[in-house]
């Protein structure tokens, strides 16, 4: 089943809700194209208003009868999610499908949120959290799928309670980890409070292997240097599309039989590339201790307090 798996699996969604952030370009938007083209309605959840019109466009070019918008989220400011939450919550639509994609990789130097948050950490994880957090009554009334993006990055994170905002010793490449190893662990731990409160979710995770998608170029990987001619190299032979990283998303968000708290990825050589499948979550993202230290601090850092 799993190795032959295509978006021609996936039901059709007429009538369903899918709110996806980051959807303007990259994984995000051949996520949106497929979904619309599934028939559900879509949000496209980004900060750029342009991008959100060309995205807009595209989708419907490709899928004329798609019910597709864009709303804005900047998830590097704690008040645009409130916001973006506030105008689901008066509309009052359940959410059937939240996919959590959004993200910066490896950026150079710290930087911060509007909030003061590390910006990798903040925008990965703590405005998800949030987010999630904000919408819980819609998703909760739809019994919804929701999906965090993690990353292989996670195999080498660890979760600095003392410092999750990276105040001392920034390292590109441990905060994207850190910040991957957290959704991770926060898909898990949301299937857990799920279950033990009723919500009626089914939380489950999803990374894309190594998608050739801006996000490198926009990170540590886009500068000059000995590491961006490594990584230009690694990309002609380790990586795939976009379309086919976002298949391990779409899985997740739409096969009948997801497993709660579940982790899907590309099977091939080191979950670089290849079909969607189940992908292998390191001991560390199952530690229910940290994952509940993680938590209340998550919720104290963001100001949202679940149930």
């Amino acid at each position: 089943m799993v190795m032959t798996w295509t978006t021609n699996d996936i039901p059709d969604l007429s009538g369903k809700l899918a709110i996806v952030t980051g959807a303007t370009g990259g994984l995000g938007l051949e996520t949106a194209l497929v979904l619309a083209g599934k028939g559900a309605e879509v949000v496209l959840a980004a900060r750029n208003p342009n991008k959100g019109a060309e995205a807009e466009r595209l989708v419907r070019t490709r899928h004329p009868a798609a019910n597709v918008r864009f709303d804005l989220l900047d998830l590097g400011d704690l008040a645009s999610v409130a916001a973006f939450s506030d105008r689901h919550l008066a509309a009052g639509r359940p959410i059937d499908i939240l996919i959590n994609n959004a993200g910066v990789m490896a950026l150079p130097t710290r930087q911060t949120t509007v909030d003061g948050f590390e910006m990798q950490f903040g925008t990965n994880y703590l405005s998800h959290f949030a987010l999630t957090c904000r919408l819980l009554p819609l998703l909760t009334q739809a019994q919804a799928r929701v999906i965090q993006l993690s990353s292989v990055a996670h195999r080498s994170g660890h979760i600095r309670l003392d410092d999750l905002n990276s105040t001392t010793g920034y390292s590109p490449w441990s905060v994207y980890q850190q910040s991957k190893l957290a959704m991770l662990m926060f898909a898990i731990e949301l299937q857990r409070r799920s279950d033990a409160q009723g919500w009626g979710l089914t939380s489950v995770a999803a990374h894309p292997g190594f998608a050739r998608t801006d996000l490198i170029t926009n990170g540590h990987a886009g500068k000059p240097g000995l590491f961006a001619r490594g990584a230009r190299l690694l990309e002609g032979v380790l990586s795939h599309s976009a379309a086919d990283g976002a298949l391990p998303i779409l899985m997740a968000a739409t096969l009948p039989n997801v497993a709660p708290a579940g982790y899907y990825g590309p099977t091939g050589f080191q979950e670089m590339k290849g079909p969607p499948g189940v992908a292998v979550i390191k001991p560390r993202a199952r530690d229910a201790e940290v994952a509940r230290q993680l938590w209340a601090e998550s919720e104290r850092l963001t100001g949202v307090r679940y149930g």
